[in-house]
């Protein structure tokens, strides 16, 4: 067994020595049926189409079907992302679900996804870091991939927001939609200049805000997943500057300016935020994909949602630089950038 264990560590020290980078080969996404509008949600709660179209942005979301599980869209998207790679499940190595909604406390959605997918091998988990959660598990993979702990990878956003917002809240329940989005990694070498893929990850994190999103549930102390609250403006605030910081940081350690991006994919808060961040980033809204009109808020899933979208039109195209910052509950926040 030591024997094992050391050849294995070699080969993935020899791995990350040899220029070893991951490629997104497919993008793939899952929304459920259910179109909930605005003109809706003003029957619920006290808001009109007209407020929510204003301070939002958002126009419409989907929302899961009774018995719909985070896994059921989790697994939707992979399979879509596999397809478009050209790939099966028993090629992956390792499964990344972020997620705050899991169908369980226990065991992680992740290993419904990997009995769906037939991968009899490797491993799959979970990554809780709410709206970040998407990044947040790319980097997990990514780093996985370059040190030689896996050649390929599904990278899954997951959510049914939709379970634990309060209905009544017109502040939340506002913003939030349900739906999965899904990236296949393949691991490959680089020479020199030529290097494709994730180029790098930029996560951070300041406990000191976990309040300001959050729900008032939990396993250990409520028994109940609870619901959830959050103090808006603050959010804001500290959105654009994170979001701001967190993309300049990603560009800096690759001595690249804002001028050298062809899109921001964006976490998907509302339309006041991207637009915020599209200001202090000098970058017109046409290099900016917005999708939270037709999807809301959905969490961990929004920023693979909208990767498969604009991927899907033709948007984003091969040798492309594509930038994704985020933030989300704890507060979390950062970013990824990759050369298409």
């Amino acid at each position: 067994m030591a024997e094992v264990n050391r050849a294995e560590s070699q080969r993935s020290a020899d791995h990350a020595t040899m220029g070893w980078s991951s490629r997104i080969v497919g993008c793939g996404s899952a929304l459920p049926e259910r179109r909930m509008s605005n003109q809706e949600l003003a029957t619920m709660v006290d808001t009109s189409e007209e407020w929510i179209t204003q301070r939002t942005g958002i126009k419409e979301r989907r929302i899961a079907a009774n018995g719909e599980c985070t896994s059921d869209l989790a697994i939707r998207a992979a399979v879509s992302a596999l397809e478009q790679a050209g790939m099966r499940g028993s090629e992956i190595d390792v499964v990344v679900l972020a997620t705050c909604t899991p169908d369980r406390t226990m065991p992680a959605t992740a290993v419904r996804v990997q009995e769906a997918l037939g991968m009899t091998g490797g491993v799959a988990f979970d990554v809780q870091a709410v709206c970040s959660g998407f990044v947040f598990a790319l980097s997990v993979a990514d780093n996985m991939i370059r040190l030689g702990q896996a050649r390929n990878a599904v990278v899954i956003g997951a959510e049914t927001m939709s379970r634990i917002i309060d209905w009544n809240d017109r502040n939340s329940c506002v913003l939030f939609g349900d739906g999965a989005g899904a990236v296949v990694l393949r691991g490959e070498r680089h020479a020199g200049g030529s290097r494709r893929g994730i180029l790098s990850t930029h996560l951070h994190s300041d406990g000191r805000h976990h309040d300001k999103i959050h729900t008032d549930g939990g396993t250990s102390s409520t028994q109940t997943a609870g619901k959830m609250h959050l103090a808006g403006r603050e959010v804001f605030l500290h959105a654009v500057v994170n979001l701001s910081d967190a993309s300049q940081e990603a560009l800096a350690a690759h001595g690249l300016s804002n001028d050298d991006l062809d899109w921001v994919v964006p976490h998907q808060a509302n339309q006041r935020i991207v637009q915020t961040l599209a200001e202090k980033l000098h970058l017109p809204m046409e290099k900016v994909v917005l999708t939270v009109d037709h999807h809301g808020n959905t969490s961990a899933a929004s920023i693979p949602l909208a990767l498969s979208e604009a991927v899907a039109d033709g948007r984003i195209k091969e040798n492309d630089l594509v930038l994704t910052p985020t933030m989300g509950s704890g507060f979390t926040w950062g970013a990824a950038l990759i050369r298409w």
